[in-house]
């Protein structure tokens, strides 16, 4: 089991602020989220879109700002459980809660933050009959570890950033054949991507397939084979692992059955310290509600300062908090 001070469900840009706001009061954090790295929205769906409302930056992109993040907490030290679910949370007799994830990890703390943005995200399905055969068993809907598709054949169907850059990475002496699967002839993603996925497929060393799509699939007990449609013909094509990246869709999940206050599909908290219903239980970010509530990165930040000096008190009851400035702490490095 995980012990820290602070569980963080949710490792977005807001939830990531929340570990440097609590390392300052000497607070320790972990955060989990479903998706395979740091960053939320911010590095799986747009890494490369520009943001123009974080203080002191004119422009920065989503995937610059988490990388920035990344940095400003690393004195902190925080763990990560990435790629898992959590999907319950149990009040103790001593006050701590446990939260399980849909693995089985078990995580214990005095206090839990609700940084889930939109909610757990769920990966688009393509509808094909026969699909949930094989999930896991050939095809993935995200990309956890790369050597898994070490010397393997794997297709990938997507045109955004995520599909593109997956593509790329994986045609750099991963996977032994690549092939970029998109229903259009033109893609979503950032340029420099696009223009990368058209050189390798001049050089071949990636097969580029548009306007076509996945219809079928075929195997034993695992995938072994795709069908691919396209505007002219329909064929099969042997593949190790079929990799389908449309996007993600946000859901409360589990959050709804977590006893906790809920406006549609926020959580209501007191904007005191934005803690919910539920003592020693906070939600910062665009999960929350409250009269006012503006959705923006910007907005998660100042609730997670106010969150941290609230939860000190549950993480240390005896304990005496100071409030300093950073710029009279002599440098966060080695705090």
């Amino acid at each position: 089991m995980i012990q820290t001070d602070i569980t963080i469900i949710g490792a977005g840009p807001c939830g990531l602020f929340a570990v440097f706001e609590a390392g300052l009061l000497k607070m320790k954090c972990h955060l989990i989220d479903f998706l395979p790295q740091p960053g939320g929205q911010c590095s799986e769906i747009y890494p490369k879109k520009p943001i123009y409302d974080i203080p002191g930056f004119p422009e920065i992109l989503a995937g610059d700002l988490v990388d920035n993040l990344m940095k400003q907490i690393a004195p902190f030290k925080p763990g990560f459980t990435l790629g898992e679910k959590v999907t319950e949370i149990k009040k103790q007799d001593d006050n701590t809660f446990i939260v399980t994830t849909n693995r089985g990890t078990q995580h214990r703390s005095k206090v839990i933050v609700i940084a889930a943005g939109l909610g757990c995200f769920e990966p688009r399905k393509p509808n094909i009959e026969n699909l949930h055969l094989f999930e896991d068993l050939g095809i993935d809907y995200i990309v956890k570890d790369p050597e898994k598709y070490k010397n393997k054949q794997v297709a990938i169907s997507g045109g955004g950033d995520s599909a593109l850059d997956w593509a790329i990475y994986l045609a750099k002496g991963v996977a032994s054949e690549v092939t970029l699967i998109h229903r259009r002839d033109s893609f979503r993603g950032h340029l420099d991507s696009v223009d990368q996925i058209n050189q390798m497929a001049s050089s071949g060393k990636i097969n580029l397939i548009t306007n076509a799509e996945v219809t079928q699939l075929t195997g034993d007990t695992v995938l072994n084979s795709i069908k691919i449609k396209t505007s002219e013909t329909v064929f099969s094509k042997s593949v190790d692992y079929w990799i389908p990246l449309f996007g993600l869709t946000p859901r409360l999940g589990p959050i709804a059955n977590w006893d906790l206050n809920l406006h549609k599909n926020s959580i209501q908290v007191d904007t005191f310290d934005y803690s919910t219903n539920i003592e020693g239980i906070y939600a910062i970010g665009d999960i929350n509600t409250y009269d006012g509530k503006l959705n923006l990165i910007l907005s998660g930040f100042h609730e997670a300062a106010l969150m941290a000096q609230s939860a000190f008190k549950y993480v240390f009851p005896e304990g005496k908090k100071s409030f300093k400035y950073t710029t009279v702490l002599g440098g966060i490095k080695g705090f």
